[in-house]
């Protein structure tokens, strides 16, 4: 770079990197061996093999590196909290302006003051019992409200929320806090507090489980956590509380004072939560072992049966004695023939007598049978029973009403339940009595219909005028009939000799239909006779 100096100045103008280049070798040359006493905190030992840190006191810090090659040299190694001597030289970082030191020797020189405060609260807290297995409090199976304290803006409420969502269908609130710095204990404090006052059944649900969460950090990040206010505060809740501050390797005074640890937010939400699907396999698993173990005693129990039964004697030998009296009691009885020779001979002439009349009641019978069908269908029993039902409804209520007037009348109040299982077998008994009645008068229109004998192979005769021909006496030979057959009509001619006609009686006949038109008889003279 050219050197260029002002019109009223011999100075001479520096760049940027020749004053940071300067600084460094001044800085090198001046305190090119140190030795120092701080406090380690933010070590980070890097993938290359370097490591990073901080060392400080009460009033003042200095980063630190510690170069790959010097590492395995270390009598200790860098954690953080501990109070350490280390020698060196001091540099700069011309890129960022900070000046380091780069360390060649570490030693321990005790512990760090943070952490000696740390655990003299520790042990205090210890001894009066908060830390106790005894207090705390079980985390319930099945939460049905989680509440998170956390930071809104971080990481950690997606990966809280994004966990319990997979896991268990919950309503989650989350309380937003600063969980680092002066403010966080108090806001975390805050939140716990405010979540234990929420009443049950209030407008907004009270939490069944709390978790606080924070990532992970350094000693200083994380030292909010180790407020004795705020353990106490955990101590004084009634709700159980998960803790998840910072990662696995990270320990907080709050982890020793709530009722359930977790490594990370992640565990925290799992700890929280049961795994739905977990559920619905272990109830399936329960089903299974329910329905083996009923159809093993089913089992059982039917084998033991059959013993028992083969123990009785068989039914066939009980009744063979009887069987035996009973053929030779029958063989001195006259024969059946004989018995109901006389019987049928007047069961026929008034079946002969009642042909006739049966014919013509066969349509006043189906006409009945509709009306009769319409009124005991289905759907009209299911009404008188929905009717029967809205009444033992309205007994109910008023029986109810009268119960509630009447103090004194509450033990017949008491009946009304059997009253109504009674109604209800009355009003059941009912239904199944006029549906076997329905079926009863099915049977009998189906019996009854003029059309069945067309279907085991009868023909229904009609004369030219459309009556129906019940003899041979009413036909003549050469008159034209119809046949009816079930799957259709032929006309035909009556051959033969016949008697003298029979005036048709008097029943009132179907309006006449009109006469078929004559069909051409067929050519060959060789047809037989009909009858």
């Amino acid at each position: 770079m050219t050197d260029v100096a002002a019109p009223d100045s011999n100075a001479q103008a520096y760049s940027v990197s020749e004053l940071a280049f300067a600084l460094k070798r001044t800085l090198e040359d001046r305190y090119s061996f140190v030795r120092l006493r701080g406090e380690l905190s933010k070590v980070t030992h890097h993938s290359n093999g370097h490591v990073y840190l901080t060392i400080k006191d009460d009033k003042a810090a200095i980063d630190g590196v510690v170069w790959k090659g010097n590492v395995r040299q270390l009598q200790i190694r860098p954690e953080h909290g501990l109070e350490v001597i280390v020698t060196g030289k001091i540099t700069t970082y011309p890129a960022g302006s900070r000046y380091q030191i780069v360390i060649e020797t570490m030693e321990a020189a005790g512990v760090g003051a943070l952490l000696a405060q740390l655990e003299r609260l520790k042990a205090k807290l210890h001894a009066e019992g908060l830390f106790a297995a005894d207090r705390k409090r079980p985390l319930p199976s099945m939460p049905a409200v989680v509440g998170v304290i956390t930071s809104p803006t971080g990481a950690v409420i997606r990966d809280i929320l994004h966990r319990i969502r997979d896991r268990w269908p919950c309503q989650v609130l989350v309380w937003p806090c600063v969980v680092q710095g002066d403010a966080a204990a108090g806001q975390v404090s805050a939140a716990i507090r405010g979540f234990n006052a929420i009443a049950p059944g209030g407008p907004v649900p009270r939490p069944d489980i709390l978790i606080v969460a924070r990532g992970g950090g350094s000693v200083e990040d994380l030292w909010a956590f180790n407020d004795e206010g705020l353990a106490r505060t955990v101590a004084e809740g009634t709700i159980p509380l998960i803790s998840a501050v910072g990662h696995e390797t990270d320990t907080t005074l709050i982890d020793f004072v709530s009722d359930r640890r977790a490594p990370t937010p992640t565990a925290a939400a799992e700890m929280a939560t049961p795994v739905l699907a977990e559920l619905r396999a272990l109830v399936s698993d329960y089903d299974r072992r329910l329905n083996t173990c009923g159809g093993r005693v089913i089992e059982e129990r039917r084998t033991r049966l059959i013993s028992a039964a083969r123990g009785l004697p068989r039914p066939a030998d009980l009744l063979a004695l009887a069987q035996q009296r009973l053929d030779l009691a029958v063989r001195g009885l006259p024969r059946l023939d004989d018995l109901t020779a006389p019987a049928e001979r007047r069961f026929k002439e008034v079946a002969a007598r009642l042909d006739a009349a049966l014919q013509r009641n066969t349509d006043i019978h189906a006409r009945d049978l509709l009306k009769v069908t319409a009124r005991l269908s289905p759907d009209t029993l299911h009404r008188q029973r929905a009717d029967c039902g809205r009444r033992v409804q309205d007994l109910g209520r008023r029986l109810d009403l009268a119960a509630a007037r009447v103090p004194e009348r509450v033990a017949q109040h008491a009946r009304l339940p059997a009253l109504q299982e009674r109604l209800n077998a009355v009003a059941k008994r009912r239904l199944e009595r006029e549906t076997d009645r329905l079926v009863a008068l099915d049977k009998l229109r189906v019996s009854l219909n003029p059309e069945r004998p067309l279907e085991l192979g009868f023909a229904l005769v009609r004369k030219a005028d459309g009556t129906i021909a019940r003899s041979a006496a009413e036909l003549t030979s050469g008159e034209r009939v119809n046949l009816k057959f079930k799957a259709g009509d032929r006309d035909a001619v009556i051959d033969g000799e016949g008697g003298t006609p029979v005036p048709p009686a008097p029943v009132a006949a179907p309006p006449p239909r009109p006469a078929p038109k004559p069909k051409t008889p067929p050519p060959s003279s060789d047809q037989g006779s009909l009858f």
